[in-house]
């Protein structure tokens, strides 16, 4: 998957969050329970289901663990980090 890609599922979530995210991940989990709570809106997209994101999502962000967060709600998309970063950051 290329960087275009990458951006391309960015740009076309309309949620205040993406996560991407990995089968049986107790953090993701930890990460949708924080979101919901503050009632923000969320994308889950499951890196298990597409050959090659994870090596792009590491490649840009240089997070090797899911969840990996991005904040959608301002002009740019805001790089968080896990479950612990989006802990701290809201």
């Amino acid at each position: 998957m290329s960087l275009s890609q990458l951006r391309e599922i960015i740009q076309g979530t309309e949620t205040d969050f993406l996560v991407f995210t990995q089968t049986n991940c107790p953090y993701c989990s930890l990460a949708f329970r924080v979101l919901e709570s503050k009632e923000l809106t969320f994308t889950d997209f499951n890196l298990d289901n597409h050959d090659g994101l994870r090596q792009e999502v590491v490649s840009q962000t240089g997070h090797r663990t899911a969840p990996v967060v991005f904040d959608l709600r301002g002009e740019e998309p805001v790089f968080i980090g896990g479950s612990d970063n989006l802990l701290d950051y809201l």
